[in-house]
């Protein structure tokens, strides 16, 4: 499963807000925080920042999420889990 976990990097005195997306095999992307939209849309945009910025060929247009104490993480519909009734 591919899943892109998202979270907010509170401003310091030299940077803004950010987001920053990352995957466990090490591809990350991070994005000036848009103080724009729902909660949930700042967290997408690095999601594609990250897709965009790796060339991947990964179809976001129909991920899933979930809030995390971090942020939150993605993850892909041909990644459910099926049923397991016998």
């Amino acid at each position: 499963m591919v899943a892109i976990e998202t979270k907010y990097l509170a401003p310091t005195n030299s940077r803004g807000a950010r987001i920053k997306a990352s995957t466990c095999t090490g591809f990350t992307a991070t994005i000036p925080y848009p103080y724009t939209g729902n909660a949930e849309g700042p967290h997408y945009e690095a999601v594609k920042a990250l897709v965009k910025k790796h060339n991947l060929d990964w179809p976001i247009e129909n991920m899933r999420f979930g809030g995390t104490e971090r942020g939150y993480v993605f993850c892909f519909d041909m990644s459910r889990v099926e049923s397991c009734d016998k």
